[in-house]
């Protein structure tokens, strides 16, 4: 498997995309607690390099419902990079949504057991050694015929809740480790584009909401990253619990935007947000985004090639700029006509799509940037072997 390491002509982007709120705090605040996690099999791993990614509870705030987000096995972003999960987490009032990043150390995940090496603390599937992933057998499903990199260390499994979330009632009552403290001060990496595509599928499939399934989703995990129709995908063999749906499903009061003024309760993150990846802020309008950064001059040594870069990055600029316009214009417009109205319930679903449809703009901008890094790294850095040493 090709893995493309970022190197340092690419650091200020890398910058750029750390202080995103892609791999931090969405923002989203429910009121009603996600299901229980189903129990599923983990499909096999197709190839060398990708590391599981479990399945998680997300919200719909269109049909104000949960979805199941299917387990998935995706190629690491760069060598030595590991994932730490996403998860719910009680805000005093609400269940606050707090999404996954890719980084050096696995952070804290709410002490949620995911299974198959995501037991609540840390990570027990593999390890990186030399460059390459070693995968614990214990733990996951490889076929060592064809994947050899691979030890075996039994865990011991602290707990065997279904509980998806952090604190609150009936919540697990965890807080993170100083190595947890530790790994939320390293450098992240959002979700890469295919865990993006993956999550927005889950999403159009009516099976995989909540209403429907009853906390037993048709697909549970797939092989790779937006595979749902694959013949490898895997049905949930149970539910985590009993499923409760709330009273007032279909009803538009369950969410509510976070404070972006700073009224955001203290204790929103279980850990006072010591282990928030970058620390930043959830926007309800575009409007309210921190300026548009140019990019920095790319310096690879050859002045033609640099030249190509700088046009690409600034293309590039320009468009998501114009966007920004754009949408930024239209939710004005819109609030405009609120104003007029005088709806509290027509007010609400408004800013709850505009502070969506703002994190999808800003998360989509990221990914825009890393994937044209990726295409300017120097193909000498950006290139290694395909082949994996004996």
């Amino acid at each position: 498997m090709n893995i493309r390491p970022f190197r340092t002509l690419l650091f200020g982007f890398a910058l750029l995309a750390m202080s995103s709120a892609a791999f931090a705090q969405v923002g989203l605040m429910i009121t009603i607690a996600p299901p229980p996690l189903p129990i599923y099999e983990q499909p096999i791993c197709p190839e060398e390099g990708y590391i599981w990614t479990p399945g998680f509870w997300a919200y719909d705030s269109d049909v104000d419902d949960y979805y199941w987000v299917a387990g998935t096995w995706v190629p690491a972003p760069e060598v030595g990079f590991l994932w730490t999960p996403p998860y719910w987490a009680w805000g005093g009032d609400r269940y606050v949504f707090y999404e996954g990043y890719w980084g050096p150390l696995v952070g804290f995940y709410g002490g949620i057991n995911y299974d198959f090496g995501y037991f609540g603390v840390g990570y027990e599937g593999g390890r990186w050694d030399n460059g390459r992933f070693f995968y614990n057998s214990a733990v996951n499903n490889v076929d060592v015929r064809m994947i050899h990199n691979v030890y075996k260390t039994s865990v011991q499994v602290r707990t065997e809740t279904r509980v998806s979330y952090n604190g609150g009632p009936g919540g697990l009552n965890a807080r993170p480790t100083p190595q947890e403290e530790a790994a939320a001060r390293e450098r992240h990496l959002p979700p890469v584009p295919v865990q993006t595509q993956h999550m927005q599928q889950a999403r159009s499939s009516p099976q995989q909401r909540a209403s429907v399934n009853k906390g037993k989703p048709e697909i549970a995990a797939t092989p790779k990253p937006g595979a749902y129709r694959d013949r490898g995908v895997v049905q949930a063999k149970a539910p985590g619990g009993t499923y409760n749906p709330p009273a007032n499903r279909g009803g538009t009061g369950n969410q509510v935007r976070e404070n972006t003024a700073g009224g955001r309760s203290d204790n929103a993150r279980p850990e006072n947000n010591a282990a928030a990846p970058g620390g930043s802020t959830s926007y309800s309008h575009v409007r309210e985004l921190p300026p548009n950064q140019r990019p920095p001059a790319p310096s690879s040594g050859d002045p033609k090639q640099d030249k190509k870069y700088q046009q690409q990055q600034e293309k590039l600029y320009a468009q998501q700029q114009k966007e920004r316009d754009k949408v930024a214009q239209q939710q004005q417009r819109e609030d405009q006509r609120l104003t007029q109205q005088r709806n509290d319930q027509a007010r609400q679903q408004v800013e709850q799509r505009h502070q969506q449809q703002t994190q999808e703009l800003q998360q989509r901008h990221q990914q825009q940037q890393m994937q044209l890094q990726q295409r300017q790294a120097p193909r000498q850095q950006a290139e290694p072997s395909r082949k994996p040493p004996n």
